[in-house]
């Protein structure tokens, strides 16, 4: 697995759909929508369906072979 950090800086939050983006592990915005409508990332440990789901400092998310944390 590879493991991956996401810096929030001054923001909040982040939606899962914009990380997936950000961190080029898709290609599209669409092919995002997909991927978490079809169930292939888990926040925390769950499966997460929510495209707009607002990932906070600590967060853990896994797509694939990415491990990634919210710092």
């Amino acid at each position: 697995m590879n493991n991956l950090t996401f810096e929030l800086g001054e923001q909040e939050h982040i939606q899962l759909n914009n990380l997936l983006k950000v961190l080029n592990l898709v290609g599209t915005g669409g092919e995002a929508h997909i991927r978490i409508d079809n169930g292939e990332v888990r926040v925390n440990g769950a499966k997460e369906t929510q495209r707009r789901k607002k990932l906070r400092l600590g967060d853990t998310i896994q797509f694939g072979k990415y491990q990634i944390t919210i710092v």
